[in-house]
């Protein structure tokens, strides 16, 4: 599945999306995809209500929550804050504690998508090139 994310004020798709897809997956193969580190998190909008999604929150399960009014919500990118490793010096050491707010979710510099996305990925793909050939040689035979 596609799933229509807003980055920037451009929206991008993310696909293969399955129900078990988590939204930090999603996070990170979005602030890969623009090339970024930091901390984000998933907004899920629907006119002027919004709330922050879990980083083990399922996406695709929220929206269908949403029943006849999925259409109309958006999931937002929200970058919160740069990632541990852009901190500046002059802000002293890190103290850490309990975060408050929107749930966070921080990303490495050289983060690697997990290979169940990738697996994902690959799976979608192959799943259209079949498709994509069923129909090539379906046409060939009615010409």
């Amino acid at each position: 599945m596609e799933l229509k994310v807003w980055v920037d004020g451009v929206q991008r798709v993310v696909c293969g999306v399955t129900e078990a897809t988590t939204c930090q997956e999603v996070v990170i193969a979005l602030a890969q995809a623009i090339g970024r580190t930091g901390r984000y998190t998933l907004v899920e909008k629907w006119r002027d209500t919004e709330r922050h999604l879990a980083p083990h929150e399922s996406p695709v399960a929220s929206l269908n929550t949403w029943g006849q009014y999925a259409g109309d919500v958006q999931l937002i990118l929200h970058r919160t804050g740069p990632s541990l490793t852009e901190r500046p010096p002059s802000e002293g050491p890190l103290l850490r504690g309990p975060e408050r707010g929107p749930h966070r979710q921080s990303l490495p510099p050289d983060y690697v998508l997990s290979r169940k996305i990738m697996h994902d990925v690959k799976g979608v793909c192959h799943d259209q090139g079949q498709s994509l050939e069923t129909k090539k040689s379906r046409s060939a035979k009615l010409e």
